[in-house]
């Protein structure tokens, strides 16, 4: 109960819910109209979509003055390519945040004259380049751990040969393929909060891939993809320590 009453309690988690809610209408509507369903019902579900899409935007506005307090924060972290990754990834997340703001007052009538699509398509730029920060950030701690595990095993097998046991003989390339595969998930199950961002990355990836014209893909697959990253997003919020440090 506690948890909740935190949870429902941060604006971020209500964008997160919303957003949640807005990719099931999308995974939803597509899903319906593959089916066949009537054409009024796809259209209210579209409706919905945009109506949440626009609350969402509400709840965004002055985010990007946050995203620059993160950059501020980690522009200070001892290791450098964690400092680069996260801080390069929170000035894309202020630009992003900055471009959806001014979105915002177009679709809501402020702004007639602006020209939404190429707005748009600079939002999801940004979006793209702080996705593929955090992946790269992913990518080095999953370095960082596979090296101390690797270690662990080297010095275990130094200190076997020194009390007489025989090494085994070099393992064939595909062997070692299959070990480092092993080492790779033994690490991310030992570590949910890292294997929640690459997963949470890896889906919101393909969203900006796709309104980019990258990876067309289709609107069920998007949806699928923001629906799950939200809902990941929202197990770290309701317990903090899910959530990928620093």
């Amino acid at each position: 109960m506690d948890s909740w009453v935190r949870f429902s309690g941060q604006s971020q988690a209500k964008e997160r819910v919303i957003r949640a809610a807005q990719y099931a209408c999308t995974l939803l509507g597509y899903t319906l109209q593959k089916n066949g369903a009537g054409a009024e019902l796809v259209t209210t579900i579209k409706q919905l979509e945009g109506h949440l899409s626009l609350a969402r935007k509400l709840f965004r506005l002055g985010n990007s003055v946050d995203a620059l307090e993160s950059a501020k924060r980690a522009i200070h972290l001892s290791d450098v390519v964690l400092r680069f990754c996260i801080t390069v990834s929170h000035l894309n997340r202020a630009m992003y945040f900055a471009c959806d703001n001014i979105l915002w007052l177009g679709k809501t009538g402020v702004s007639k004259k602006m020209d939404q699509e190429k707005w748009s398509q600079r939002s999801f730029r940004y979006y793209l380049f702080s996705l593929i920060m955090n992946l790269s950030r992913d990518l080095y701690e999953l370095k960082l751990l596979m090296e101390v595990e690797c270690n662990s095993k080297c010095s275990a097998s130094k200190v076997s040969a020194e009390n007489g046991v025989v090494p085994q003989k070099k393992l064939p390339p595909h062997h070692l393929v299959g070990i480092q595969l092993r080492l790779l998930i033994h690490i991310l199950r030992n570590n949910p909060p890292l294997l929640l961002d690459v997963l949470k990355n890896t889906c919101d990836l393909f969203i900006p891939l796709d309104k980019l014209g990258l990876c067309k893909t289709n609107p069920g697959f998007v949806g699928l993809c923001g629906l799950t990253s939200s809902i990941l997003s929202i197990l770290t919020i309701v317990h903090p320590w899910l959530k990928l440090k620093p």
